[in-house]
């Protein structure tokens, strides 16, 4: 006999033992035939017994043959049933390893769903409100050693809406997709943040974007402010590129069929943001060039490096009141390591990332000729250390080379100072949609210091692309 089935009906627990029913039949056989002639029973007694034993082997057979029947439905069942699983955990082995191919994979904007209005535009908004209490007004920093552009200031001391956007997003056809993006400061300005097209579907894991969009250099500089992990970008960011760098051009990528994370890429801009200016060489006069790479590190870690370098050429750039005609390059190292026990980054994860600026302007600065290099870094760390609550620590510094006697007490005069920067926050998400942080921000960017408190919410609704690594 088979042994009995886990979750199996009573009748089939109890295991069915056919000798019993064999000794019980030669029993009443031996019986029959062991009574004397005088006690007899008559013929019919004989017959009627008989039915009886015959009776009885019947209804036994009966009940084996139905215990036997339900016990190969069950079997069959159970195999069914263990082939389903077998095949859910390939699925889910498949999905896997997708999701983390994909993680790895350049950012795009969202698909609209799949139905009657899939080629209709998404519409997602985002307010990035601030309340600020500063010892200096942030919004007119200064950065000892540099002409930075007009966007490294902070938002305004008291209560301002800071940057806010809207954006729309959808399938154009099977081939391209679309995104365009309004940003809105808190004095009612509206600007063209982005708006590109961008290759679906082209063979040898190329991927082409045209229009206005964010650089792909360096480790944040494609991320819209409200994705940052602070509430402002690191020093090197606002002195190198003016917080961000984005421009009307064209960005082609190539993902590498390796079984490492590794991608390159390449962008031509017009050449009129910032460090750029003046759309030099007929309105081509940025480049830019990045390589990507990055793997897991077991189940709980993964990494994520890159090399960017951008060259751009200027005529007559301005900068408060100051002009540069001339070329800048500018070489970033970036690094990112990320961990979260087993992958699961809803409870706890940390997230450390590095960037180190190298940069070289060659040129006339007020009509003045220049050479003169810089160097930047930043280290910072956030540690989700319970659901929905992070702790933050970030700093930076600057370094500015001598731009010589002729330029002495220039705005590219660092006066001995070297500008640094720490900041700490607290965080508190209240969804994936929501989020509240605190920050303090010790500010020795220029010879004046400041100390910054920034309590910051943002909110995001309507359909919104994942962010990138």
């Amino acid at each position: 006999m088979r042994a009995p089935l886990r979750g199996s009906p009573p009748e089939l627990e109890t295991p069915v033992h056919f000798h019993r029913y064999a000794a019980s039949a030669a029993a009443a056989a031996a019986l029959i035939a062991t009574i004397p002639p005088a006690e007899a029973q008559t013929a019919q007694d004989l017959k009627a017994l008989r039915q009886d034993v015959e009776t009885l082997r019947h209804d036994y057979q009966a009940k084996i043959d139905d215990l036997e029947t339900r016990l190969a439905k069950a079997e069959a069942e159970a195999s069914a049933a263990r082939k389903a699983a077998e095949e859910a955990t390939a699925a889910n082995a498949a999905t896997a390893k997708a999701v983390d191919v994909l993680a790895n994979e350049p950012a795009a904007p969202p698909a609209a769903p799949a139905s009657a209005n899939a080629f209709n535009p998404g519409i997602a908004a985002v307010l990035n409100g601030f309340a600020v209490l500063a010892k200096n007004d942030p919004g007119a920093a200064g950065i000892a050693g540099f002409a930075p552009g007009d966007a490294i200031g902070g938002p305004p001391r008291g209560l301002s809406l800071g940057e806010s956007e809207v954006s729309f997003t959808a399938n154009i056809d099977p081939t391209l997709s679309g995104f365009l993006d309004f940003s809105i400061d808190d004095g009612n300005s509206i600007s063209l943040e982005e708006a590109y097209i961008r290759t679906t579907a082209l063979p040898g894991g190329f991927t082409l974007k045209a229009g206005r969009f964010l650089s792909g250099i360096g480790y944040i500089n494609e991320r819209h402010a409200h994705d940052w992990s602070f509430s402002d970008a690191p020093l090197p960011y606002k002195a190198f590129i003016n917080s961000q760098f984005g421009d009307d051009g064209v960005q082609v990528r190539w993902l590498a069929p390796t079984d490492q994370f590794l991608e390159f890429g390449g962008e031509v801009f017009r050449g009129d943001s910032f460090p750029a200016g003046g759309a030099a060489n007929n309105g081509v006069g940025a480049y830019s060039a990045f390589v990507h790479t990055g793997a897991d590190l077991g189940k709980s870690a993964s990494y994520l490096a890159a090399l960017s370098y951008f060259h751009s050429r200027s005529i007559d750039r301005a900068t408060a009141a100051d002009l540069f005609s001339g070329e800048t390059d500018l070489g970033i190292a970036s690094f990112v390591y990320k961990w979260a026990p087993n992958g699961n980054s809803t409870t706890r994860n940390l997230t450390l990332s590095s960037e180190l600026f190298y940069g070289e302007e060659k040129g006339r600065f007020n009509l003045t000729p220049v050479s003169q290099t810089h160097f930047g870094w930043y280290a910072q760390g956030v540690y989700q250390f319970m659901p929905m609550w992070s702790i933050g620590l970030r700093i930076a510094g600057l370094n500015s080379e001598f731009p010589g006697a002729a330029l002495a007490g220039s705005t590219l005069d660092d006066l001995g100072h070297s500008p640094f920067a720490a900041s700490a926050l607290l965080e508190y998400d209240i969804s994936e949609f929501g989020r509240l942080r605190l920050q303090y921000t010790r500010d020795e960017a220029a010879a004046k210091a400041n100390d910054e408190l920034v309590l910051q919410y943002t909110v995001i609704y309507g359909p919104h692309g994942a962010h990138r690594y």
